[in-house]
């Protein structure tokens, strides 16, 4: 709400500093203004309807809407950057006349200092709350301030020096920075949508999973993730005692999943296969009074990104490779 009204306010300032000085560049930063204020009215709506509970139509949750927003929100930008480079082009064709640059670059100054402090706000709640919505609108709204703080700078070095070019040259490189911008935006959204696999989730897994793991917790891998916004399903493989009876190992992993889940950055449930032993881990297991050693206990083999990624049991690997 707060970044719809600020965002409505920002625009309204904008497009009056590109009334007073015809600039290109001024013109720029306020169609981008246009995609935040778009954004943030759709943010409102995916945010409530993301943070619904569970149910029979949705049993994963309702957070993949958010993905779907970042990559609306990328969309509206990349739109915005082409309108952008068409003025900046026809400008350049046709000339443009600059005016009352001083007034123009102060109100500009103004709104892009505010795009900051509200960019950085967005940010701060949208980590906080894992909302993918809310760090892509303020990673966009950071942006901007960083187009806003271009064009003054370029205001002022036109009524300084009179090089009126430098107006179009700078539409032309926010319009730039813009598409790649609304691409990145796309890309990562996507990324979402097909739980491709992030590297940097799985070395948490794999750091809180050692911390919770052993007594019987051996080792864990095939590691697979689907997010849904805040809410994770985690599916996993794990190696138990092959001589762990049906209602102990149901104990022993529903222990385990709720000390990692408490320890996990975000909200999920995991779903775990059971692998037994096979008598490969002897060394590793710190199990005590275990009925079927062969081996005695040596050290735990920490549990690594490489062995989650893994589709082979990484016990069943190290007896192929001895």
């Amino acid at each position: 709400t707060l970044s719809l009204v600020v965002g409505i306010l920002i625009l309204l300032a904008k497009f009056w500093a590109h009334n007073i000085t015809n600039s290109q560049a001024a013109y720029s930063d306020a169609m981008e203004s246009i995609v935040n204020v778009l954004t943030a009215g759709l943010s409102l709506f995916v945010i409530y309807y993301s943070a619904l509970p569970l149910d029979e139509d949705h049993p994963y949750g309702h957070g993949k809407i958010e993905y779907f927003s970042s990559a609306f929100e990328g969309g509206l930008i990349f739109f915005a950057a082409f309108f952008i480079l068409y003025g900046a082009v026809r400008a350049a064709v046709q000339g443009n006349v600059l005016h009352d640059l001083s007034e123009g670059t102060l109100i500009l100054a103004i709104a892009g200092s505010a795009n900051l402090f509200l960019g950085i706000y967005l940010k701060s709640v949208g980590k906080k709350n894992r909302s993918p919505a809310l760090v892509a609108s303020g990673e966009h709204v950071v942006s901007d301030f960083w187009t806003s703080a271009a064009v003054v700078v370029s205001l002022i070095t036109v009524q300084f020096s009179g090089l009126e070019w430098l107006d179009i040259l700078v539409a032309f490189a926010a319009g730039g920075y813009l598409a790649w911008t609304g691409i990145k935006l796309i890309r990562v959204s996507i990324s979402g949508l097909m739980d491709e696999e992030d590297v940097g989730l799985l070395k948490e897994l794999a750091a809180v999973f050692e911390r919770h793991a052993g007594q019987g917790i051996i080792q864990i891998h095939h590691v697979r993730i689907i997010r849904a916004g805040w809410f994770h399903h985690i599916d996993a493989h794990m190696v138990v005692p092959e001589f762990w009876q049906i209602n102990e190992a149901h104990e022993k992993l529903d222990k385990f999943e709720k000390q990692f889940i408490e320890d996990y950055s975000y909200s999920g449930e995991a779903n775990f296969h059971l692998d037994p032993c096979r008598r490969n881990y002897c060394s590793s297991c710190d199990l005590p009074a275990c009925p079927i050693r062969l081996k005695p206990f040596e050290k735990r083999q920490p549990i690594e990104v490489s062995d989650l990624r893994s589709f082979t049991e990484p016990g069943e690997k190290r007896a192929r490779k001895n």
